[in-house]
């Protein structure tokens, strides 16, 4: 049976191609020699089983009640996975979602996997974000009306960009990564899509297989774009 990587409600979190990283782990676990696929969730779906990975996507804010409505019923099982160490990307309004809540549109409650709040910042962040991860210099596009206060361990400093709004960006929660970074993240990113498959599947994956490689060095070089009009060093 192949490894099942969830993508959460992908017709309504994918905005800017977020429920797209679902498909960026299952292609790099299958070139790596691994039997993977996505498995879409779709509002009224039953529970699945215990995935190899999670992916929650960004959405717009007029569909927030709606997306919370139907997460809902996913909620306890997406504790129980992240406490069991099953690799969750969340990104923008999806990440927010799992916070305390959201102080705007009248107020919305959030499911509490991550302790903090998301608030309105002072003017909608849309430029270029870069942020100092554990993993290694990580860039792509932030577009958020809110960042997030109270997070105790976030994903990094932010240098360039706005981020939660206090010169961090991003969180995570064991084995739980969330972010404002579009792009898809894991896309221009490839070196967190690793971290989350190494965590899903061990010393069984390896990126070392010629297609890796070559994806790997095109999102280099558009990361290195970026750095370069930015002004700034590319750290791998």
């Amino acid at each position: 049976m192949s490894a099942a990587i969830l993508q959460f409600l992908p017709d309504q979190l994918d905005v800017n191609g977020d429920a797209q990283n679902a498909l960026v782990l299952a292609q790099r676990a299958t070139w790596s020699g691994l039997d993977a696929e996505v498995v879409p969730v779709r509002p009224g779906d039953p529970v699945p089983g215990r995935p190899a990975a999670v992916v929650l996507g960004s959405s717009v804010d007029g569909e927030l009640p709606n997306i919370r409505a139907a997460l809902e019923p996913y909620v306890s099982a997406l504790f129980d996975w992240v406490d069991a160490g099953v690799p969750v990307l969340a990104v923008g309004t999806g990440l927010e979602l799992l916070t305390d809540g959201i102080d705007a549109l009248g107020g919305i409650a959030g499911f509490g996997l991550v302790h903090g709040r998301a608030t309105p910042l002072a003017a909608r962040a849309t430029t270029d974000l870069v942020v100092d991860a554990a993993e290694g210099r990580l860039i792509g596009f932030e577009n958020h009306a809110r960042g997030l206060r109270d997070i105790q361990d976030p994903l990094g400093p932010v240098i360039t960009g706005n981020g939660n709004g206090d010169g961090a960006e991003g969180v995570r929660v064991r084995g739980l990564i969330g972010t404002h970074l579009h792009g898809p993240v894991l896309a221009k990113n490839p070196v967190l899509a690793d971290t989350m498959l190494r965590s899903a599947f061990g010393d069984a994956y390896r990126a070392d297989d010629e297609r890796i490689r070559f994806v790997d060095e095109t999102a280099r070089a558009a990361r290195q774009r970026i750095a370069g009009r930015l002004g700034i060093a590319l750290v791998e």
